[in-house]
């Protein structure tokens, strides 16, 4: 018959917990004891009933094993102690060398600016000018990229909506556009057209007629 899984709580029946505390203390005693001889470990283990009384078992003597753990444990609470203490320097040193840096970009940043320049030699000087160089034509560079990409964007704004036209031309019945990639040029060319109808010309050919000067 397979046994089902126990639940993991306090037995609430005074009598079966007495007798399950009995099997277990037992059988943990026997693990103790195997894992000592099998494993040639110093084991202890101490089991203090409900009602208060001790059921021990150790590999060797229980005071020397329990000695044995005192000092063990003091030692690593010595040796956290000294991670912690070297953690907590390593943390210190590096916050001041981070406080050095960043002092050192403020006044690197301050030449930049044009501020501090006293104290710099001619090659320092030759060295801020030539970042300064570099970055200004990083920056016209991404300036021209930006301004490349904006006209593109205009530029297909534009043909959207000379197709939009085009289309709306032809469904309020009025005679198409041109394809629109070239619908620019014959606005272009329309206007042009009109500005020199309206302008009057005075052209002849043959010499000047004088003109008649009243008296």
């Amino acid at each position: 018959m397979v046994r089902g899984k126990i639940q993991m709580k306090r037995i609430e029946n005074a009598a079966s917990r007495q007798v399950t505390f009995s099997k277990r203390r037992n059988g943990l005693l026997k693990k103790a004891y195997e894992l000592s001889v099998l494993c040639d470990a110093e084991v202890a283990v101490l089991i203090f009933s409900q009602r208060g009384r001790l059921f021990e078992f150790s590999s060797n003597d229980m005071e020397k094993t329990i000695e044995r753990y005192r000092r063990n444990a003091k030692d690593k609470v010595q040796a956290d102690s000294v991670d912690t203490e070297q953690r907590i320097q390593q943390q210190i040193s590096e916050s001041t060398e981070m406080v050095k840096k960043i002092e050192q970009l403020k006044i690197s940043q301050g030449k930049f600016l044009g501020q501090g320049l006293t104290s710099c030699s001619v090659e320092e000087l030759q060295e801020i000018h030539n970042q300064l160089e570099k970055g200004l034509s990083n920056i016209k560079e991404r300036k021209a990229e930006l301004f490349k990409e904006k006209i593109e964007q205009l530029k297909a704004q534009e043909r959207l909506l000379l197709e939009e036209n085009a289309s709306l031309r032809v469904k309020c019945g009025e005679k198409p556009w041109p394809h629109p990639t070239q619908q620019k040029e014959a606005v272009t060319y329309l206007s042009l057209n009109g500005k020199n109808s309206e302008v009057e010309t005075e052209l002849s050919i043959g010499l000047p007629e004088p003109k008649m000067h009243c008296l």
